[in-house]
């Protein structure tokens, strides 16, 4: 049996640097930090082959004692903690001692430092672990760190890296997140002697993220300010139009660090609910101050990681504030065709976020908006829907799925230097359908285009909304309960969750074995087949990645049945139809987008259509 032996330092440092140290871009976050945590105002960064041959990072912070010079390479050596109660109060970036020794356990360093009071500054090597003696330096106050032939002795780890245009992306990643998070930090970066970023102290947020990301995402940016106890909540988040098909859009940060917290990121996707279609994501840039104390941040080799003392407040903190300022927006999407010499890239068109200035009244609802003269199914009248109904059965199309078929397209876009303005109802003065799909507008504005499903789909999903908060939503009983037969995971799952489906109407039961039966059915849904319906729930309720709370199933579940219950794409409608369904727009605020993201309507303003024709 073997016996139990003490590791070498040489093996110890590479252990700790596997853990610290993934690829350069951890090197420059490392280093980037300590020069943060030194009180720099200046950082330029070069590096040469995506970082793997040379990083070198130059600072004007206040340098390294001489006599902490061969300390520094040392493990768990820092000058940021005195003892263990300063762990659960930590103002730094970092705070472990581990970065330098990591890095000159893998690579060949040299670090030169000055600090303000010597005359000169001092030069120290370290070459996997080796250190050199210390050397006199003749350079300027601040600190200055060359890191060569990353992993040189461990090749393995080396074959591991990507193309150097790879780990260039990666590098300059982690010089946007310090860039955002320090405004006042002049900072650049050269690869291979050719400038990448250079960022000027002066640049304020504003200005920072349009050169990180363009004009495009700064003009769609919305800002917020909000207090709530001990936390301050501040930044930008952008129109929903700016929607991307991931999360590496959406940055936030705590006290000045940048972190990735799965359940903040959830609170900001549940802030854009009803905005953003399914596998689309918000782009936001937000700033969370919090006392240290509240937080730990110690959990995460990396420490992108943290733990808070109270994450359902800062939960419901983040949503609440999200979706409150988006509530102020008026976000009817706007379209705006290029120019007539121009080319539109085989798109044909250009939308842009820009708030319309068609904004419909809103009038009190007492029940489901009346859409034809005829009811739709016995026992609701004329408070029911108020939609013929067809009888063309469930069509995939007509599940969320739907609200795939567009609206996913990313476009340039115009600025919004314009506020929402209102208008009346007498504004709407002719409407035609086209295609029996889209319904075309004329209002004194311009020219509105509604997608027909679309909004009906909104307004009943509010109307749904509202009659379940006063408990009236009607359903009726089956005369004979109808059987369905599920798996066992999908029976155990809909009979858990059968007290929230009684409140929507839909009452189910054990049969026994896998097999449920239906025995009440919401009367929105009309002669539609229950055990059709029965399954889409079924089919969202084991779509979610976690367990949804109640509200968030209720919410998915209200817009499975607003768009099972709205009138078709493809569905023909005449006059009366037409105009009730125009006039619905006024029924609620936010008729701009269907429960699943889509929009309802895009606005061509009549300057743009005279620019097309070139009356102008």
């Amino acid at each position: 049996m073997r016996r139990i032996l003490q590791l070498p330092n040489n093996v110890i440092t590479k252990i700790a640097a596997g853990e610290v140290i993934e690829r350069p871009a951890s090197v420059v976050k490392e280093l980037l930090e300590n020069s943060l945590d030194a009180g720099s105002t200046r950082i330029d960064i070069d590096i040469e082959e995506g970082g793997s041959e040379l990083i070198r990072v130059v600072d004007n912070g206040h340098g390294i004692h001489p006599d902490d010079l061969e300390l520094a390479f040392s493990n768990h050596a820092t000058s940021k903690l005195a003892n263990a109660d300063d762990l659960f109060a930590v103002r730094t970036m970092g705070f472990r001692g581990e970065a330098l020794a990591s890095i000159g356990g893998v690579a060949q360093v040299n670090l030169q430092s000055r600090t303000v009071d010597a005359l000169v500054g001092t030069e120290l090597s370290c070459h996997g672990s080796d250190l050199s003696p210390i050397r006199v330096w003749n350079g300027a106050v601040g600190t200055r760190i060359e890191v060569r032939h990353l992993f040189f002795n461990t090749p393995v780890r080396r074959k591991f890296l990507r193309t150097a245009s790879t780990e260039t992306g990666h590098i300059c990643e982690i010089v946007t997140r310090i860039a955002l998070s320090t405004p006042g930090l002049h900072i650049s970066l050269k690869h291979n002697g050719k400038k990448v970023y250079e960022i000027p102290a002066t640049a304020d947020l504003l200005e920072r993220i349009g050169i990180f990301f363009g004009k495009e995402v700064r003009d769609q940016l919305y800002a917020i300010d909000r207090q709530q106890g001990p936390a301050h909540l501040f930044g930008y988040i952008a129109d929903p139009a700016c929607e991307r098909g991931n999360a590496k859009a959406q940055y936030l940060f705590l006290n000045g660090r940048w972190i990735r917290d799965r359940s903040l990121g959830h609170a900001l996707q549940e802030g854009y609910r009803g905005l953003l279609m399914t596998g689309r994501y918000a782009v936001a840039f937000l700033y969370l101050e919090i006392p240290p104390d509240q937080v730990d941040v110690n959990v995460h080799p990396t420490k992108s990681e943290v733990r808070f003392r109270d994450s359902s407040a800062l939960y419901s903190f983040i949503l609440s504030t999200v979706r409150n300022r988006l509530s102020e927006e008026e976000l009817t999407a706007r379209m705006q065709a290029p120019s007539p010499s121009a080319s539109t890239n085989g798109t044909g068109s250009y939308f842009s976020p820009k708030p319309t200035e068609y904004t419909p009244s809103l009038f009190a609802m007492p029940g489901f908006p009346a859409f034809s003269k005829q009811p739709m199914v016995a026992g609701v009248g004329n408070q029911g829907s108020g939609i013929r109904d067809h009888e063309s059965g469930i069509g995939s199309q007509e599940s969320g799925d739907e609200s795939q078929e567009s609206g996913s397209e990313e476009v340039p876009t115009t600025a919004k230097d314009q506020g929402p303005r209102t208008t009346d109802s007498s504004e709407v003065l002719n409407a035609i359908q086209l295609h029996n799909t889209y319904l075309v507008v004329e209002t004194t504005e311009g020219m509105l285009v509604i997608d027909q499903h679309a909004l009906h789909e909104r307004v009943l999903f509010e109307a749904i909304k509202g009659r379940l908060k006063q408990g009236t939503l009607e359903s009726q009983h089956l005369l004979i309960p109808e059987p369905v037969e599920l798996s066992a995971e999908q029976a155990a799952l809909v009979l858990e969750r059968r007290r929230d489906l009684e409140e929507l109407g839909l009452g189910v039961e054990d049969f026994g074995g896998n097999t449920v039966i239906i025995t009440r059915y919401p009367a929105l849904l009309g002669r539609r087949s229950p055990a059709e319906i029965l399954k889409r729930v079924v089919d969202h309720l084991v779509s979610q990645d976690q367990v949804p709370t109640r509200e968030q199933m209720l919410n998915g579940l209200m817009s499975l049945m607003a768009c099972h219950a709205a009138v078709r794409s493809g569905d023909p409608l005449n006059a009366e139809e037409i105009s009730a369904l125009v006039e619905m727009r006024h029924l609620s605020n936010d008729t701009h987008h269907c429960p699943h993201g889509r929009p309802t309507a895009l606005l061509f303003t009549r300057q743009e259509l005279d620019r097309q024709f070139r009356r102008v």
